[in-house]
Parts: C-alpha cells; structure tokens; sequence
C-alpha cells in the first residue's frame, strides 16, 4: 500500500510524505503507482524547476519514499500558488484513494494538534 501523508502547521501545508508501493499490479503495470508518481512528480516540478523554490526534496527508490518540505518566507504569492498545488494535490490523491482504498491511502498530520 502507499500512504502520502500531507503535513501542516501554521496555517499552511508545508509538506508531503509518499512511502510504499501501492502493489495494485507488477512494477511496470501498476496503474496506482503510476498516477501518484506523476501527480507528485508534477508538483514538485512546479514547486522547483518553475517557481524555483528550492523546497528540499528527499527520495529513495530502494525505499519507495519522496518528501518534500515547502521553504518558510515565500512570497505572498508563492505561498498562495503552493497553497493551491499541494490542497490540489491532495484532492487528487484523496480521490484515487476512494477509487482504490486497498492501495492508497492519504493522511493529514496537522503540527498544530
């Protein structure tokens, strides 16, 4: 199963964990995987190649894990845009793990509680 996780505190999302391998089908053919491989992936181009944001990002495939930690300071602007991917982010994820409840699973780990 994969499990992202959507940290928050002060207000904002500030990251994201993905750990694990949904096993919906082979490496390769896996539909589940495939879809939140790309959606993250799209998201933190976003983040760093066209905002150029710099938000570290940590990954390892032996560990089938991708993290990423927004910058604090950004713009008013920034943290608007970001604020907006990443709530899209989970929308879409949440969405995939209704449609596939046995493989994915999304959290929200609120910093603030």
């Amino acid at each position: 199963m994969t499990t992202v996780t959507f940290h928050s505190g002060s207000g904002r999302i500030d990251g994201f964990l993905v750990e694990g391998h949904s096993g919906y089908a082979e490496a390769g053919a896996d539909i589940v995987c495939a879809a939140v491989s790309a959606a993250v992936g799209l998201t933190e181009c976003t983040i760093n190649e066209v905002l150029g944001l710099g938000a570290p990002v940590k990954a390892s495939e032996k560990d089938a894990r991708i993290s990423l930690k927004l910058p604090v300071g950004l713009s008013e602007e920034n943290e608007h845009t970001c604020q907006n991917l990443l709530a899209g982010l989970m929308v879409y994820l949440q969405a995939m793990g209704e449609e596939y409840p046995d493989y994915l699973t999304v959290l929200m780990d609120d910093d603030d509680e």
